[in-house]
């Protein structure tokens, strides 16, 4: 993607054309390659069919380009929008709109950009699982010097260079009103930064079109305005996450050395995806949120008691346990 400072905008490079694949189907998220190899969605979606839901027609998926924030995606919501509509039509049912992780934010800002009318007509609900809703630590390192996410064949260093051009990153920078003021979410030898040192920290790692994608995104979806549909929010907890990076003098050209951990999911914490219940009372419908103790940012997607909890809420049964704890389990 390229970045233009004046029209606020991002482009792809000339002469390229990115396309989403399957919009209305499930292929493109029940796996991440044609190979089958990374699978994503495909065990809940296999769940939901033998419990007797149709791929492509009752279970539906709403792929997006996730390089850009939603200000720079609005074909997508018109499609969405489109999607949901013509299920309810079809079905003469409401629909339930399920996101993961960055997902999450897509269907609230979806959400807070329809009338109540709509939503009351159109929305069953909506189940979240694993949402930032407060921002990710983890997009400070991946700005700073890059993350591989552990594939050994890609240097940190050289996907950092992509990864700076998705105005998705700056868009979920830890949220200002969330955070003590004196936390410090990336530790040098010459400065601390905190959510206050933004500009600084855009400036120190050479990446000041950062800032501007930040001021450009920051408000989107940070005040979490409730999103007027009942809500199932749930979340993995009780795993050491990093939520201060601490590197040596390589700064930014080198990975951090050393990390400060929190409660979370092992990429996000707590702290950010709790703030979910601050909706509790701020809307007329339900708030429900359930934590899982021992549960991985990507498990969540295909553990057996996450697809359980999910059935049961399909099938009208709305009460969720506040608390599950996933270590339990005898294999």
């Amino acid at each position: 993607l390229v970045y233009n400072r004046t029209t606020r905008r991002s482009a792809n490079s000339p002469g390229v054309e990115v396309r989403v694949p399957g919009f209305g189907e499930t292929y493109s998220i029940e796996f991440l390659d044609y190979n089958k190899l990374a699978g994503y969605f495909y065990t809940m979606v296999q769940h939901l069919v033998n419990i007797g839901y149709v791929r492509n027609e009752t279970v539906r998926g709403a792929p997006y380009d996730w390089r850009l924030a939603p200000n720079e995606n609005e074909a997508y919501f018109i499609k969405m929008q489109d999607m949901v509509e013509e299920m309810y039509n079809q079905y003469q049912k409401p629909v339930y709109l399920l996101g993961h992780s960055m997902g999450c934010h897509y269907v609230l800002y979806f959400l807070n950009h329809q009338p109540q009318a709509w939503k009351d007509k159109y929305i069953r609900g909506f189940i979240s699982l694993g949402a930032p809703w407060g921002g990710a630590v983890k997009v400070l390192r991946v700005l700073a010097s890059g993350e591989n996410d552990g594939i050994p064949m890609i240097s940190s260093i050289k996907i950092r260079e992509e990864q700076r051009m998705m105005t998705t990153n700056p868009w979920l920078l830890p949220a200002e009103d969330v955070w003590p003021e004196d936390h410090v979410f990336i530790s040098t030898p010459a400065f601390n930064y905190t959510h206050r040192d933004y500009k600084r920290f855009f400036t120190d790692i050479s990446f000041e079109d950062g800032w501007h994608m930040w001021e450009d995104t920051k408000n989107l979806t940070s005040a979490l305005h409730p999103p007027g549909v009942e809500v199932w929010c749930m979340y993995g907890v009780g795993l050491p996450t990093p939520v201060t990076h601490i590197y040596d003098e390589e700064f930014p050209d080198g990975d951090p050395v050393d990390f400060v951990y929190a409660d979370g999911d092992d990429t996000l914490d707590s702290l950010s995806m709790g703030l979910c219940k601050r909706w509790v009372g701020q809307q007329e419908k339900p708030v429900h949120v359930t934590e899982y103790r021992g549960l991985a940012h990507l498990d969540i997607v295909f553990h057996e008691k996450v697809l359980n909890q999910m059935q049961q809420i399909l099938e009208g049964k709305s009460d969720v346990p506040k608390e599950v704890d996933v270590r339990l389990d005898v294999k």
